[in-house]
C-alpha cells in the first residue's frame, strides 16, 4: 500500500491556512498544522481534520526563527516519516498601510521577517530534507501586479518570495521538486478584513471582474491544484488566483 503524502502548512490556524490544510487533508494528506499565536484556533482545525478520519498534528513555530522552523521539520518527520508537501502561507500584512515615507522600521522588519525571512527559512530546510518529487507552494499577492499605493513594502516581501521561487525551482534541478507561488487577489480572511471599512470592502469586491472578494476555498483549491499529479509540468510559476483583478 503506497504511503500517504506528508505535507506542512505553515500559518494554518485559520483562514486561507486553514481552508488549505482541511482541504489536503480530504485529499488524503498527513498535514502538519503550523501557527505563531492561535493556539487554540490551529487546535480545532487538527481536531476538525480528525474528526474527518485525516490526519493531523499541531505545532507552534514563528517562521521567522530558523531553530523554530528545523524542529518543525523534526516534528513533520517524527510524526509522519517524511515530508512531501511544503505550504508556505505564514505572513503579515498590516492592517494600517501607509504611505512609504511614513513606513516606520518596526513595521518594515517585521513584514520582512515574515514574509521573506519566513520563507526562506522553510525553503532551506525543504532543499535539505525534502522527499524526491516533493512539491512546495509559496505565498505571493496579487498586489506585485496592481501596484496600489500603500503596500510598497508589504508587495516588495511578495516580489522577493516570487524571485526566490523562481530560482529555487531552478537549483532544484534533478530532483523532482517543483515550486510554484500562488497569488492571491482579495480574499474574504480576518488578515485581509481587519482595519477597512465597509465602504472600503465593497469597492475591493468590486474590483475583479467577477465582483466578489475570493474565498479562503478558492485559494486552497488552487493550492491542491498546484501540488496535485494534474500540474505535474507546472514549475517555476506564479499563479494569480484573484478573480481577473490584474
Amino acid at each position: 500500500m503506497k504511503a500517504a503524502q506528508v505535507a506542512i502548512v505553515t500559518g494554518a490556524s485559520r483562514g486561507i491556512g486553514a481552508a488549505i490544510a482541511k482541504q489536503l487533508a480530504r485529499d488524503g494528506y498527513h498535514v502538519l498544522v503550523n501557527y505563531a499565536s492561535k493556539a487554540s484556533e490551529a487546535d480545532k482545525v487538527v481536531q476538525d481534520i480528525i474528526a474527518s478520519g485525516g490526519k493531523a498534528v499541531v505545532f507552534k513555530a514563528n517562521v521567522a526563527d530558523p531553530a523554530e522552523v528545523a524542529c518543525m521539520f523534526d516534528m513533520a518527520e517524527q510524526s509522519f516519516g517524511k515530508i512531501d508537501v511544503l505550504i508556505n502561507n505564514a505572513g503579515v500584512m498590516p492592517s494600517h498601510l501607509p504611505m512609504l515615507a511614513d513606513i516606520d522600521d518596526e513595521t518594515f522588519d517585521s513584514i520582512m521577517a515574515i514574509n521573506v525571512k519566513g520563507t526562506f527559512n522553510t525553503l532551506r530546510q525543504a532543499a535539505r530534507r525534502m522527499e524526491q518529487g516533493g512539491r512546495i507552494v509559496n505565498f505571493s499577492t496579487s498586489i506585485v501586479g496592481l501596484t496600489l499605493p500603500g503596500y510598497s513594502v508589504y508587495g516588495a516581501s511578495k516580489a522577493a518570495v516570487e524571485t526566490m521561487s523562481a530560482i529555487f525551482a531552478k537549483e532544484l534541478r534533478g530532483r523532482g521538486i517543483r515550486v510554484n507561488v500562488v497569488a492571491p487577489g482579495p480574499v474574504a480572511t480576518e488578515l485581509f478584513l481587519n482595519g477597512k471599512t465597509p465602504e472600503r470592502i465593497e469597492a475591493l469586491s468590486k474590483m475583479p471582474p467577477l465582483e466578489r472578494l475570493g474565498q479562503p476555498e478558492d485559494i486552497a483549491r488552487a493550492v491542491c491544484f498546484l501540488v496535485g499529479e494534474q500540474s505535474g509540468w507546472v514549475n517555476g510559476q506564479t499563479l494569480r488566483v484573484n478573480g481577473g483583478v490584474v
